[in-house]
């Protein structure tokens, strides 16, 4: 045996150390790289990835998701395309800026006190730190990205992009500035977009509250109407009721007027189709500046629009008495003073849903504020028609989050992209003489000529900025050729599907906008990681996992195998230390398989093709099934399911080459035969399964096959081999066929001992009939195999033999095997358990009898189910014969 430096078991540890330092160090993840396996005019393929956010390290998810993108970069390289990853990380506006906030407030210091400029030099500081972190995470998982083409979303190239793209949709008046009523964060002090708003059941109450008429009018004998409502602290803001126009309770008080309590403002009834006539009383307060169903109402009406509540949640001016309150506290004096006014009829507890900033957490306010807009109809039927071209569509995988991304386009609100945030990309529009009847507004990098202007303090949604990444990051507008021109569209996007509104559907619009182009060819969506009882991971569960102790752990490989094979896409995974184990014990296999592979080999055994001529049996069938495992995970990587990819690798490795081929290997390797063919077919087979592996399993598989005789000293790099391809010449199907028989001796036989209690160490006759020309010669020739693995005393190959009564016997295709028995069992012990056996599967036929025997079992359960549940009967009855047989004959030679 040759002396290698190869541990006795797996260690991660001494595996990964230094290795993804040096392959930076050659830059092996730049294009230019890729030339050491290209040919002529190669292929491009791109992937930009999903920029994470710079609040914070990486997550489980992101580690998931990082690695499927991974292992599509690294075959596509290794199939000799030219493939760019290119690296990147997201501003994220309203989340680092809360982050450091927060921060700033454990100091006791506000953004306030620092300024602008101060502030922002401090949310750079945190982006430094985080992204170092990120970067470090990054290489822990061995991802192979560019770093020499790394983006940040508020760098000096995309902030030329995001003016580019402002200024040209409000050209196309595609953009606009109007006073709407938005969501709106009171600790952020900001605007948010629809579905950066959380809804969440909270506890609340309906307060029924008199509004007084204010003409001596009555209403079924009251001088009042009744008016429920959630949110008291708004009722400053009210400027009409409304009832249904056709509800006959009220037609005779619509234009009366009645007094708002507490505020003593004198408001109309007035008629409107959006009350619903059926709930509640019918009749509903309007308060334009704090309802965006009630803005729209007032806008019909020409109401006025009386804002009560200032930018950080607290009553104004406007509020009277309780100006200055915070909202909440706002609302119990307020009810305390209903109360204690007479006007309070009833408090009615209810559960409700409210909605909640994503970001911060606080309760949203409905609030009417100046903000800019995109107009989203024109936008989104261009990407609606462009998913209908076949030639221009984005591809989703599964295919049915599409329709997830049809209906939120044809449902789609026009999108709010102002933010009041300082961190982030400020908005290209100036003004002058802002807010009076003279103001101007010019929209545009820089200030027109003239004094006076002054620049819109807000900062971009940071999806705004995000929408762009696949084009922005590849030098759009300032470069369309280099590497805009030789890789956009991007190949594929892999993304959540929780995310699926906030940003893929946005860059799809953005980049058939801007680039008459889809964004990518591919959107491959996964679902969530969860905890072990399939709860999402979150800090107030408790249940997070840092990816960064799993690898140290157990290796960046047994995480990523994990991730890889945990589900098909678009499917949540569970993540369990149960399921790391097993990651660690078949990257142990794959270790101690190719260990004894490397260690049987002479210094100059080559991993090329062997000479197909000189190989035994074994060889052709393992490099058949090589050549089956090699299509089918080949063809599984180009469809995303690598769970399936997983799991042909895994038979293939564990069980064909590990416990049947490389066993076999050991009767050639320790005798005095030829070793060269079965030297060369085991390193050729291992060459070409850890090149497989490669995409999954970075660092270990290049730590082995380093340590191949013909790589030894070369200091080779795994990552730009090829990626093994299919020979025809090498599918064997009557190797495969003839191999299967041998196997199914070997395991008929196995399990006779099983079942007799015979141990390989107890010698045993083997008698194996048949009538099958072709089986003979088959047996015959691999007599040393069959040695080796069952152990018989003496061995007969016939279609004449006489089979004793005390024996066992199992059937396989085209032989019946027999192991007479006088010498292993004790006859009364044999019949009590051949007794038992009838009693268990007598029940189990009766069992299997009486549920298909059950119409409504057979009509209503899925055709498969019930297609089981009859070869589970036919199983049950078959094992009943041929055990009541055994026993039969047990009991006539023991005269019983």
């Amino acid at each position: 045996m040759r002396d290698i430096d190869m541990s006795t078991k797996y260690e991660p540890t001494s595996v990964e150390a230094g290795r993804y330092d040096n392959w930076q160090e050659k830059k092996l993840f730049s294009p230019e790289s890729n030339q050491a396996i290209q040919g002529n005019e190669p292929e491009s393929y791109a992937i930009v990835i999903p920029p994470p956010n710079v609040t914070g390290k990486l997550h489980l998810g992101h580690a998931w998701d990082t690695t499927l993108q991974d292992m599509i970069i690294r075959q596509k390289k290794m199939q000799g395309l030219d493939v760019l990853w290119l690296p990147g990380m997201d501003h994220a506006g309203i989340a680092t800026q809360a982050k450091v906030e927060q921060r700033l407030r454990e100091t006791g210091v506000s953004r306030y006190d620092l300024g602008r400029e101060k502030f922002v030099e401090q949310v750079w500081d945190w982006k430094n730190e985080y992204a170092t972190t990120i970067k470090k995470q990054w290489g822990k998982m061995g991802l192979s990205l560019d770093f020499d083409r790394e983006r940040f979303t508020l760098d000096e190239g995309l902030n030329k992009a995001v003016n580019k793209v402002f200024i040209d949709l409000y050209k196309k008046e595609l953009i606009y500035r109007g006073e709407y009523i938005i969501n709106w964060d009171p600790q952020a002090r900001t605007a948010l977009s629809d579905i950066e708003v959380i809804y969440q059941d909270d506890e609340g109450a309906f307060y029924h509250v008199k509004y007084p008429f204010t003409d001596g009018t009555t209403f079924e004998g009251k001088d009042y109407i009744e008016i429920a409502t959630t949110r008291p602290e708004t009722m400053f803001g009210d400027v009409a009721v409304a009832v249904h126009p056709s509800d006959e309770r009220y037609k005779h008080l619509i234009g009366k007027t009645i007094m708002v309590p507490l505020v003593g403002r004198e408001v109309p009834i007035i008629a409107d189709e959006y009350v619903e006539k059926d709930f509640g009383t019918g009749m509903v307060k309007i308060t334009p500046a704090h309802d965006p169903n009630d803005f729209q109402v007032g806008n019909r009406h020409n109401l006025e629009r009386i804002n009560t509540m200032t930018d950080d949640g607290h009553l104004n001016e406007l509020a009277g008495p309780y100006s200055g309150m915070d909202r909440f506290e706002g609302r119990k004096a307020i009810v305390t003073d209903l109360e204690n006014g007479d006007f309070m009829l009833n408090i009615e507890p209810v559960v409700h849903s409210v909605g909640h900033s994503e970001r911060t957490g606080v309760p949203v306010e409905s609030r009417l504020s100046t903000q800019w807009f995109v107009k989203m109809a024109p936008l989104a039927e261009q990407a609606l028609n462009m998913q209908k071209n076949p030639d221009e569509k984005v591809e989703f995988v599964p295919a049915r989050f599409e329709d997830t991304f049809t209906r939120w386009m044809e449902n789609i609100r026009d999108w709010v992209i102002s933010r009041q945030l300082w961190w982030g990309h400020q908005i290209p529009a100036w003004y002058k003489n802002k807010g009076t009847d003279a103001e101007e507004i010019y929209v545009g990098t820089d200030a027109p000529a003239g004094d006076g202007w002054e620049r819109d303090p807000d900062v971009l949604d940071t999806w705004f900025s995000s929408a762009l990444w696949p084009f922005s990051t590849m030098g759009w507008p300032e470069k369309t050729d280099g590497d805009f021109a030789r890789y956009y569209p991007t190949n594929t996007l892999v993304t959540g599907y929780d995310i699926i509104f906030f940003w893929v559907a946005r860059m799809m619009f953005q980049g058939k906008e801007f680039t008459g182009q889809r964004p990518f060819k591919n959107v491959l969506i996964h679902g969530l990681i969860r905890d072990g009882e399939g709860r999402k991971m979150s800090k107030s569960l408790g249940n997070g996992v840092d990816p960064m102790d799993v690898i140290e752990k157990y290796g960046a490989d047994a995480l990523r195998w994990f991730l890889a094979t945990g589900s098909t896409p678009g499917q949540d995974v569970r993540f369990t230390y149960d399921k790391m184990d097993a990651a660690w014990n078949f990257i142990n296999k794959i270790w101690n398989a190719s260990r004894y592979v490397i260690m049987n080999l002479d210094d100059n055994t080559p991993s090329t093709l062997p000479d197909l001529d000189k190989l035994s049996l074994g060889d052709k069938w393992i490099l058949s099934r090589l050549n089956t495992t090699v299509d089918k995970v080949t063809r599984n990587f180009d469809k995303f399911e690598f769970g399936e990819a997983g799991r042909e690798l895994y038979n293939f490795i564990w069980s064909d080459f590990a416990d049947w081929y490389i066993e076999m290997t050991k009767e050639t390797l320790g005798g005095n035969a030829d070793k060269a063919p079965v030297q060369q077919t085991l390193a050729y087979v291992l060459d070409q399964t850890l090149r497989l592996l490669q995409p999954i399993m970075p660092f270990v598989t290049e730590a082995i096959w380093q340590e191949m005789p013909d790589q030894v000293g070369h200091n080779a790099d795994f990552s730009v081999t090829r990626y093994p391809v299919t020979h025809e010449e090498l599918t064997n199907k009557s190797a495969e066929v003839a191999f299967k028989s041998l196997q199914d001796l070997i395991v008929a036989v196995r399990n006779i001992r099983s079942e007799a209690n015979a141990p390989m160490s107890t010698e045993i006759d083997l008698l194996i009939k048949t009538s099958d020309s072709n089986l003979i010669a088959i047996f015959n020739d691999n007599i040393d195999y069959i040695n080796r693995f069952v152990h018989p005393k003496s061995l007969q190959i016939s279609e004449n033999i006489n089979v004793p009564n005390l024996a066992m016997s199992q059937v396989i295709t085209g032989a019946e095997i027999y192991v007479p028995l006088a010498e292993l069992i004790n006859i009364d012990e044999e019949i009590d358990r051949l007794s038992n056996d009838v009693k268990k599967f007598t029940n189990e036929v009766k069992r299997a009898e009486g549920k298909l025997g059950n119409d409504k079992f057979v009509n209503s359960a899925p055709e498969q189910v019930v297609i089981n549940e009859k070869q589970k009967l036919a199983d049950w009855q078959a094992k009943l014969v041929a055990t009541q047989k055994r026993l039969g004959d047990l009991q006539a030679e023991n005269n019983v």
